[in-house]
């Protein structure tokens, strides 16, 4: 599994020739590199419904003629914008050719922006679970720290678990830690940082309280890959 940062929360993972982009916010992102008319995908999911998250996604769904997988209610609104959806429930998970999905909870809004300060509603926030040729990565999504990620840990075997750690509007550092100790992952993303003053963090801090439970953080730099195989760690530029 390759999975590599395009900034924000947006990771573009890779497995058999497939590839899956998760919160393609490009556009408006100024950490981004890549143009939505650059991306190549086969699938499009999304956590929840703001735009920092939805961002590019329905411009890149009609380029790549591909699925957006999300909650029920944002896929309604996405089909809307004449856009292939595939909609699914909290602890709902699906088979697709690429992969297995399975969206978790995660604690925060989905309010859609139709209109500066004018919302609707955006469905339930989700994490991500999704399973590539038995590999797992977990998109926690923006979200507070809520206990229920013990049982996340339990009943799935996570190689990279992606956390964010700006605080403000999500966890902060200290709670990711705490997170991580119940996720129980093989290897640990920080996103949602530094994109905007409201949210500068310092990961490499993150890095450091996390070796005092031996858990491991890749710090990728947007376009930075992070390659998950056979156990071994490597890191690259693909992007």
């Amino acid at each position: 599994m390759i999975v590599t940062f395009l900034g924000h929360s947006c990771l573009l993972v890779e497995e058999n020739n497939y590839r899956v982009i998760i919160d393609p916010f490009l556009t408006d992102n100024p950490q981004a590199k890549v143009k939505p008319e650059e991306i190549d995908v086969d699938a499009i999911l999304i956590t929840h419904g703001h735009s920092d998250h939805i961002g590019d996604a329905v411009a890149i769904a009609k380029k790549n003629n591909c699925k957006i997988v999300t909650n029920y209610e944002l896929a309604m609104y996405l089909a809307q914008q004449g856009v292939d959806v595939h909609p699914l429930g909290i602890g709902g998970a699906f088979d697709f050719e690429w992969g297995r999905v399975k969206l978790t909870q995660a604690f925060h809004g989905s309010g859609i922006e139709v209109s500066p300060g004018t919302f609707i509603y955006g469905g339930m926030p989700t994490g991500i679970l999704l399973t590539m040729n038995n590999k797992t990565l977990y998109h926690a999504g923006d979200t507070g720290l809520f206990g229920d990620m013990r049982i996340i840990g339990e009943l799935n075997e996570i190689d990279v678990a992606a956390l964010p750690i700006g605080d403000n509007f999500t966890m902060g550092m200290k709670d990711a830690t705490i997170a991580a100790t119940w996720l129980k992952a093989k290897t640990y993303l920080p996103l949602h940082y530094n994109t905007f003053p409201l949210i500068e963090q310092n990961p490499l801090k993150w890095k450091e309280m996390m070796k005092e439970n031996n858990n491991e953080v890749i710090i990728l730099d947007v376009g930075e890959c992070h390659i998950y195989d056979k156990g071994q760690l490597k890191s690259g530029e693909i992007v």
